[in-house]
Parts: structure tokens; C-alpha cells; sequence
């Protein structure tokens, strides 16, 4: 007993007396904060808080690959027969499709857009349908397996949809139920002379984000368009770019100052047989394709939520972060804060510099007052 009460005296004697520590710490004078203090630490601030915002902004633009699932001895060999059947049976028979589907579609929009100039209404309603043909074969391309759900749009005045972004597929999925007019960024390629000659006919608007004198010709377009009563339905992904299905990033005010009704569309992805997110900077879209050609099936759902008018009192951007808000909940997306832009183009380092130079004054005027 001794020689334990002796051992506990010393563990005692080791240990810090908190009170008197407390008591020493709060007589010592309160320094004054001083605004190159805050700039001598703001690097290291600035550096930590950069690695936390860039982990959650990058996350928004990067496809998770599936867990591995076959390195055994039972499911090693299912997995090599399903390589073979995908690869040597499916693609071949979907490149035969997309190619027969080609052929029918350019030789019928090509007769019916060389035959009928001087009637411009039915060459107009035929080409809608002859697009909604071909999107209808790249979707069987993939195998794809779309659930819609809510009203069918149809064509009113002072309208405009919107949704959620994942791949230039998404404009496909929608063209195919009803002809849209996208306004969409300029592609090279293929994808752009398909751009410049088919999808003008159903009313497509392009515009590219390297040139400012585009977005005030782009407004004024969409204004001129949602007033039109033939004109196709406007569909709009305000997000500005491609993210991965799991998150939503701003929505751009653009379509939400129209003055006209929008009509909120979620789009959601089930990944249990392929990634259907196109990161643009890796792979192209031919490449993209090409991967959603040798998958199993493209399966998603579509949901067409009720239309949604400006509030009195609301701004555009409040009732964009409303309609975000709708789409998130009803695809299970999460909300975050960020720029789609960042994506393209990060702030210079003098901006960056001189935000936080205002950031620290900010902080330091605040501490002054209390």
C-alpha cells in the first residue's frame, strides 16, 4: 500500500494544475491585433482553406470509379464472359444500329430539308420528329433504360426548362420524348458541324464562353425565343458545365430572368452499370460514347417538376437557388457553393491577394468593435 500511495504522489506531482495555469494565461495583458499580423498568417490561412475549397470544389467534376469486385477465383471468369458478350456481341450489334439509324436519318432530313423550303411549317415539324428519331437511336445505342416521370412537355410561349448536367447525353435523353431547343457551349468536331447543320433546325442557340459579346447576343435570343408560340420548347442547364451526378453546383441567373415560367427537370443517373458523367478535360466525346457503347445499359430517371413563377420581392438569383433547391431534393443531389466557371478559368493570384487583404481588414474593424 505504501509503495502504491507513493507511486500516485508522484504521477501527482507530474501533473499540471490546471487552475493555476488558467489563472497565469488570464493575467497576462490582451495584445493588440494588428492588420500585418493577420497578413503575416493569412499565407498559411490562405494555403489551408485553399485545400479544403479546392477537395470540395474537385469533388464535384470527378468520376468515382466502382469498387473492384471480380479479383477472386468464383467471379473472375463471370467477369471475362461479360468483357466478351459486351464487346464482341452488344457493341458490334449497337454500331450496327447507330450506323442503320444514320443512314435512315440523313437520307430522310436531307430530302425533307432540300424538298420542302417553300413550306416551312411542315418541314419544320417533320425535322423535329426526324431529330427525335435519331436521339431515340443513340439512346437504343447504349441500351438505354429511361424512366420518365410527370406530364410530357409540349410547346407554350413565355417557358423555359431546366436541369441538372452530366453529360451532353442529357440533351439526348430529353431530345428523344420532345424536341428542345438547347443552348449549349460550341463544340469542335463532329459534334459541332452536327451543331452548325441539324440542331439548327429545331431552334438550337450556341455560344462560347471565351467571348463576352456572346452572352449579350445569346440573352437576347433566349428573349426572342421564349416569346415565340412555335417555337420548340427552350431547355436550359444552368449549372454552365458538366458535373458528376452527385452534386449541383450555381445555377446561372440567365434563365431565371426571362420573366416567364420554368420548368424545373431532374435528372438522375444510376451508376450500377456505367458512369454516365462526361469529364470533358479527360476524354472526348466520341471516347465517351464509345464507353457508353460497351457498357451493359445507360439507365436513369426523369422527372418533370411542377413550373415555378418569380416570387414578388425575388430575384433572379434567389429564385435560381429556389429551383436548384427543387431539382436537388427530387434527384438526391447535394448543394454546394461553388462557380461551375471555376472549372475553366481560376482567379488570378493579384485578385486572390487583394480579397484577402480586404478579408483581413474586414476581420480586424470587427475586433476593434467588440
Amino acid at each position: 500500500m505504501s509503495q502504491l500511495r507513493s507511486s500516485t504522489s508522484e504521477v501527482d506531482l507530474d501533473r499540471p494544475i490546471i487552475e493555476e495555469y488558467l489563472a497565469e494565461s488570464t493575467q497576462e495583458p490582451q495584445k493588440r491585433l494588428l492588420l500585418r499580423d493577420l497578413l503575416d498568417i493569412s499565407p498559411a490561412l490562405t494555403e489551408a482553406a485553399g485545400a479544403i475549397v479546392d477537395d470540395s470544389f474537385t469533388r464535384c467534376f470527378k468520376s468515382n470509379p466502382p469498387e473492384p469486385w471480380n479479383w477472386n477465383v468464383y467471379l473472375f471468369p463471370l467477369w471475362c464472359l461479360g468483357v466478351v458478350i459486351r464487346y464482341c456481341f452488344l457493341f458490334p450489334l449497337r454500331v450496327i444500329v447507330l450506323a442503320a439509324g444514320w443512314i435512315i436519318f440523313l437520307s430522310s432530313f436531307i430530302s425533307v430539308h432540300s424538298l420542302l423550303k417553300g413550306h416551312d411549317k411542315w418541314r419544320s415539324s417533320i425535322e423535329r420528329k426526324l431529330v427525335e428519331f435519331m436521339c431515340s437511336i443513340f439512346v437504343a445505342s447504349w441500351t438505354g433504360v429511361v424512366k420518365y416521370h410527370g406530364p410530357r412537355p409540349c410547346r407554350r410561349p413565355k417557358q423555359v426548362f431546366v436541369a441538372n448536367h452530366t453529360s451532353m447525353i442529357d440533351f439526348i435523353i430529353l431530345e428523344q420524348m420532345t424536341a428542345f431547343a438547347v443552348i449549349m457551349q460550341k463544340h469542335p468536331g463532329w459534334v459541332g458541324l452536327l451543331q452548325s447543320t441539324i440542331l439548327e433546325s429545331v431552334g438550337c442557340i450556341w455560344f462560347n464562353r471565351s467571348e463576352a459579346k456572346d452572352r449579350e447576343i445569346v440573352a437576347k435570343k433566349l428573349r426572342d425565343h421564349v416569346q415565340g408560340v412555335d417555337n420548340n420548347p427552350l431547355l436550359i442547364f444552368p449549372e454552365g458545365t458538366c458535373v458528376n451526378n452527385h452534386y449541383t453546383v450555381m445555377f446561372k441567373k440567365g434563365a431565371f430572368e426571362l420573366g416567364c415560367t420554368v420548368c424545373p427537370v431532374a435528372i438522375k443517373y444510376n451508376k450500377i452499370f456505367v458512369d454516365a458523367f462526361w469529364n470533358s478535360k479527360k476524354q472526348s466525346f466520341t471516347r465517351h460514347l464509345l464507353q457508353l457503347m460497351t457498357s451493359w445499359a445507360v439507365v436513369c430517371d426523369v422527372w418533370y417538376l411542377e413550373p415555378q413563377n418569380l416570387k414578388p420581392g425575388e430575384t433572379p438569383i434567389e429564385f435560381a437557388e429556389r429551383v436548384r433547391d427543387i431539382i436537388s431534393v427530387r434527384a438526391g443531389l447535394k448543394k454546394v457553393p461553388w462557380d461551375g466557371y471555376l472549372k475553366y478559368s481560376r482567379p488570378s493570384p493579384k485578385l486572390t491577394e487583394l480579397k484577402q487583404k480586404v478579408f483581413a481588414e474586414s476581420v480586424l474593424q470587427r475586433l476593434e468593435e467588440k
